[in-house]
């Protein structure tokens, strides 16, 4: 196993600054770079421990505070274990947060992302891949279609609202997608109902982007989230499966 440095950096946006995790291999030398989007309870020890499983794999991870014009992680008090009784009460805090950040706001934080991992001595030259989780997943969606010259390969797990019939739906840039997707749904999701992922499959097949969609049978949304009590290991598993061949296929 590939020896982890983890570190805590700052990252400069245009509307402030960002507090985000790095993890990368311990060896000193540039790897290929990971942008990974965060789900919606945030910047936690259960997301750095993904980034490090990610980075032990030869890969420079970074995790920003995508919330960060609320404040620095943690911005919520939540449990070792996030349990449904936790869940409702902690949801009214996050919900407003959530909302805020809108389509504009994170396609402009991406970009400032982006230029730093360019920037970075830790992370290679070329393209990145990005991975994202619940919320976390659409912005990845979204990303590789905004900045198409930097994404090489993109996933999302447990996504929700990828394909709205709203006007600013994520589906929306698949025609400027240049990147391989891979998205893992959860089953029977709320937040990703079968007239939505018939969409999403639709956009990307009509754009000639090279993707594969799967739904994750028995798997809740949440799936891959071992600190919540939607955690389901066989997804979970098979999502890392997954990811690992995307980023080996295209890095």
């Amino acid at each position: 196993m590939t020896s982890v440095q983890g570190t805590a950096v700052d990252i400069p946006t245009g509307d402030g600054t960002a507090d985000a995790y790095l993890a990368r291999p311990g060896d000193g030398a540039a790897h290929p770079g990971v942008l990974f989007f965060m789900d919606a309870f945030g910047l936690r020890p259960q997301l750095r421990s993904m980034a490090d499983r990610l980075a032990a794999e030869g890969y420079a991870v970074l995790v920003p505070n995508l919330f960060y014009r609320a404040g620095r992680a943690p911005l919520f008090d939540l449990p070792d274990f996030i349990d449904p009784q936790a869940r409702p009460g902690t949801f009214q805090r996050i919900m407003p947060v959530m909302r805020a950040l809108t389509n504009e706001r994170a396609v402009r934080d991406a970009g400032a992302y982006l230029r730093w991992l360019a920037d970075s001595p830790a992370v290679a030259d070329g393209p990145v891949a990005l991975t994202g989780y619940c919320m976390g997943a659409r912005l990845s969606l979204l990303t590789a279609g905004t900045h198409p010259e930097r994404v090489a390969a993109a996933a999302g797990f447990h996504g929700g609202r990828l394909a709205t019939d709203k006007p600013d739906s994520p589906h929306l840039v698949a025609g400027d997608i240049t990147a391989e997707l891979y998205f893992g749904h959860a089953d029977q999701d709320p937040s990703l109902p079968p007239e939505q992922i018939d969409r999403l499959e639709q956009a990307l097949t009509e754009a000639g982007v090279r993707h594969r969609c799967e739904v994750y049978a028995g798997a809740p949304h949440g799936f891959t989230q071992a600190d919540t009590a939607a955690y389901h290991r066989e997804g979970d598993e098979r999502h890392w499966s997954a990811l690992l061949d995307l980023l080996k296929r295209t890095f």
